[in-house]
């Protein structure tokens, strides 16, 4: 194992120690327990959006606080869910009196850890409503979940429910729009090598180099099947497919297009992924309205990709458009 890393148990607040220093002015890092809090929180008035996970994919979750999206994340350990502590301290944290959102990617730990935060700031007086992510379509009841695998369009969902709070629509408002985006997204990866975890020391899974794996999930969950590599467009075809077919999205609806590299693939592939889904969606009377290529929600060094597809209309691509200025995601301003 070669990591630009100290020691393995020092990974997550030697990361977020580098966070604070290199964008201060966005966001500040608080520590035992570990949030990342956007600079000016909280914001009086407005609805709080936090979100959580497990540390390993950057920038999700703490690279995407700051205006027009997250007001607080709260790092886990790697591929290991944050604490109800962190949750608890990072609702109060962005609490403007507004009520606070908490998307919740559909892992079994984090949903039961979020649902005893959420408990205890009730207890205190502040309204919380939970969202739960889970637009993987690869596999139902994965190692990690019941049901589906919030992937993807948590991205997304961060985005336009951070931009429906800036303008200072109600919780249930916000939370109906994130309900939207979920309802309305689909998403699917792909692995051509394992990662590995600090800790561990060794890869998560073998593969061999002549393999991949369709449908792998952001910690190294095995998915629908291994087989032999493929040339780029046969990829994107598979996990194309899959994703139309499942909503499905039809001829004459628009999406936001994402396809997000795992960790450790250049985005010359990236890019070679994303012509042929243009394509594909061409040929289907697609339209990609919107469309993010690169790094969003990674996991460690992986090689590989997935494709995110949420169907949108003018009050989703509007709040997708407004202003946004976080660490790792930032137009308008």
């Amino acid at each position: 194992m070669k990591k630009l890393i100290n020691k393995p148990e020092d990974v997550v607040a030697q990361s977020l120690g580098g966070v604070a220093a290199a964008h201060g002015d966005l966001v500040k890092v608080l520590y035992n327990p570990n949030i990342v809090v956007r600079a000016d929180a909280p914001v009086q008035g407005k609805v709080g959006v936090i979100s959580g996970g497990g540390s390993g994919h950057e920038p999700m979750h703490g690279g995407f606080v700051g205006m027009g999206m997250l007001d607080a994340a709260c790092p886990g350990d790697v591929f290991t869910s944050p604490t109800p502590d962190q949750m608890e301290a990072a609702t109060k944290a962005v609490n403007g009196g507004a009520g606070v959102l908490h998307i919740v990617k559909n892992y079994t730990g984090d949903v039961m850890n979020f649902e005893m935060a959420a408990e205890l700031c009730q207890a205190e007086g502040i309204e919380v409503v939970a969202v739960v992510t889970n637009d993987d379509v690869a596999v139902q009841d994965s190692l990690y979940t019941a049901g589906r695998r919030g992937v993807g369009i948590t991205v997304l969902a961060e985005k336009i429910c951070g931009a429906a709070a800036e303008k200072r629509m109600n919780l249930q408002q916000v939370a109906d729009i994130c309900r939207k985006v979920n309802d309305q997204g689909r998403s699917m990866g792909m692995a051509l090598t394992s990662c590995t975890v600090p800790a561990a020391g060794k890869p998560t899974f073998d593969i061999g180099d002549n393999e991949m794996e369709i449908g792998i999930g952001i910690h190294g969950e095995p998915g629908r099947k291994r087989m032999n590599l493929q040339s780029a467009d046969e990829i994107t075809e598979m996990m194309a497919e899959a994703i139309i077919s499942d909503l499905p999205y039809k001829n004459g609806d628009s999406v936001i297009a994402m396809v997000n590299g795992m960790g450790g693939t250049p985005l010359i592939e990236l890019y070679i992924i994303y012509n042929k889904l243009n394509q594909i969606c061409q040929a289907k009377g697609i339209k990609i309205a919107r469309n993010l290529v690169g790094n969003y929600i990674t996991s460690l060094e992986m090689q590989g990709c997935s494709i995110t597809l949420l169907k949108t209309d003018d009050e989703l691509t509007a709040l997708w458009d407004a202003p946004v200025h976080t660490p790792a995601l930032r137009w308008g301003v």
